[in-house]
């Protein structure tokens, strides 16, 4: 049995970490801490467990094997790398860390402790994205040419807890970041795992359209952003994030290969579907993409993996160095907006 504790009691602790170590039959939950007692109270009624004062007092007790950190960006790497110090396994919530170096030093600290660090990139384990992976590794389709990514939806002041435009999510102090490392992160991780590449040049734009706070100032980072990611072996695509799809989420990826097309989560019945050169097409209904709706909460699968990597002590692919990659592409893509040209990798 691995005894777990939560750091972070927003929506993302509550739907869900909580609720999917409540269903591991591995895992015993022993409590939650948040900097409002009220919400770990809350969670505690919930799920159980006993409300941890500090970070500290959790990080301390000897009977917790493994945390989620679920906290604002930018409290991601000293939370983690104090349970790691502190003989704790960890899963952090993605963005992985506000700077390159802060994700060097969770990954060197997992390293050096001997633990788990794993980074919830759950779209590597949707079922059609898998079943994509397996199909562009047989070589069937030919390599991928070009693609399309799509990751956006109404924001995430619809999805947190307090609903509210002045989210954490919109301020520069605690998030670092907007729509490009909260949505984008999850699409460039992805494609990454798809095409088995490399990243060598990135071209992007982020910018702040729409998205006010409360008093009508517009928020502190970006909630739109397209960027141009081009892979070691030439391959060339976009990957476009936004926080203000006011009407229906949009969570799809387009592969453009040498022999046919695949369409990830691009039609509300198939989630895959395959057009070959020919225009022959194949669909499977695998799963639904997960989602910021409530009533479609399904199992990430991120929680049962970081489990089974601990049990088994061995590295999935989830682990902190491989989402390292990732997050060098996501601080590339911020520098190539914020000095308005290409960066070469």
């Amino acid at each position: 049995m691995i005894n777990v504790g939560v750091v972070g009691c927003g929506s993302i602790a509550r739907k869900r970490h909580a609720t999917e170590y409540l269903a591991n039959l591995d895992v015993n939950i022993l409590g939650f801490n948040d900097h409002y007692n009220e919400r770990a109270d809350y969670m505690t009624k919930e799920f159980g467990g006993k409300v941890y004062d500090s970070v500290d007092e959790m990080f301390a007790d000897p009977s917790i094997d493994a945390v989620s950190i679920c906290a604002a960006n930018a409290f991601h790497a000293d939370l983690t790398i104090k349970a790691l110090n502190s003989g704790k396994h960890v899963l952090c919530e993605k963005p992985m860390a506000i700077t390159l170096k802060d994700c060097e030093d969770m990954v060197a600290a997992a390293h050096k402790n001997n633990k788990q660090l794993m980074i919830g990139h759950n779209q590597r384990l949707s079922l059609a994205h898998i079943k994509a992976k397996q199909i562009l590794d047989s070589g069937e389709l030919g390599r991928v040419i070009s693609f399309s990514t799509t990751f956006g939806h109404q924001g995430p002041e619809m999805w947190g807890i307090d609903k509210s435009a002045d989210t954490w999510f919109f301020k520069k102090s605690s998030a670092a970041f907007g729509s490009m490392a909260d949505l984008g992160i999850h699409k460039i991780d992805l494609l990454i795992y798809l095409i088995s590449g490399h990243v060598t040049k990135v071209y992007a734009d982020l910018t702040t359209l729409d998205k006010k706070f409360t008093d009508g100032t517009m928020i502190e980072v970006d909630d739109n952003s397209v960027s141009i990611l081009t892979f070691d072996n030439g391959t060339i695509g976009t990957v476009t994030t936004s926080w203000t799809y006011y009407g229906e989420e949009s969570n799809a990826t387009i592969l453009y290969c040498e022999k046919g097309i695949i369409r990830l989560y691009a039609n509300p019945t198939y989630s895959l579907e395959i057009i070959y050169s020919d225009n022959t097409k194949v669909h499977y209904e695998l799963d639904k993409i997960q989602t910021n709706v409530d009533d479609i909460q399904t199992s990430s699968g991120v929680i049962d993996m970081f489990i089974d990597g601990v049990v088994r002590d061995e590295k999935t692919v989830l682990d902190g160095a491989i989402a390292l990659e990732s997050m060098k592409v996501v601080f590339a893509c911020l520098k190539s907006s914020e000095e308005g040209r290409p960066i070469i990798m």
